[in-house]
């Protein structure tokens, strides 16, 4: 079966999902601190470069490395942005850490309906290191933007250098100042999401659509680099005789 296109539309923000062909410790041992540093810098560096090009910038949202994966929420300047950046991390830690290949095949991508998707995913997201047993809270972890948005200190006062953020939009609307928009963010977190918004994220995720209301969707079908959500199970309806 081919492969799908990658899904693109401007200005839409994407979740992002790229899964290590090894990861980087066993599921039951401690984090490796030291694997996980390196790739937020290089990631944070990668970021800068990305900036500094403008025209094909990332403005990245959120972001969480895990030892099996990395996971962006993001809006790319253009259609490869995401796909160069990506690409840069895999050379990066291929030559600098892994030595061998870094991901588990391609990454995966969802385009996410602004003002209803990007602050669950954005959830979903920072949420990752306590879904997978790594911490007790998203702030907790120090490879990820949680405690960036929730205005904690401990994983945000870790040394080395961390992504540049772009808030998006959704994120500014949480309040009218910093500290109101970290206290909403903590209320957020604490509550996380329900079951069926994550089923829904993940799956989205997994089969690489859009995650949106249908006027959403119809008019994404419109911009898209190719069709936005699963086409109907079984054979189409012949025409009445």
């Amino acid at each position: 079966m081919a492969r799908l296109p990658r899904l693109y539309a401007p200005r839409i923000p994407q979740l992002v999902e790229a899964r290590f062909a090894r990861p980087l410790a066993p599921a039951d041992a401690p984090a490796p601190a030291a694997a996980l540093d390196r790739i937020r810098g290089w990631l944070a560096e990668e970021i800068g470069r990305a900036a500094a090009g403008e025209a094909g910038a990332v403005a990245l949202h959120a972001w969480t490395i895990l030892p099996d994966r990395i996971t962006l929420l993001a809006t790319p300047g253009d259609e490869a942005a995401l796909s160069r950046l990506m690409q840069a991390l895999g050379r990066r830690m291929g030559s600098g850490l892994m030595r061998t290949r870094v991901y588990a095949g391609r990454y995966r991508n969802a385009l996410l309906e602004p003002g209803r998707w990007v602050l669950p995913a954005m959830v979903w997201l920072e949420s990752l290191p306590v879904s997978t047993g790594q911490v007790g809270s998203p702030a907790q972890w120090p490879w990820s933007s949680a405690a960036d948005h929730a205005g904690l200190g401990g994983a945000a006062d870790t040394p080395g250098k961390r992504p540049a953020l772009t808030d998006h939009p959704d994120y500014w609307r949480e309040g009218d100042t910093p500290f109101a928009r970290q206290a909403a963010w903590r209320g957020r977190l604490a509550a996380g999401l329900g079951e069926l918004q994550g089923r829904q994220i993940e799956a989205a995720l997994s089969g690489q659509w859009a995650l949106g209301e249908r006027i959403f969707l119809t008019h994404l079908g419109r911009l898209a680099s190719r069709r936005v959500s699963p086409a109907p199970r079984g054979r189409p309806r012949k025409a009445a005789e």
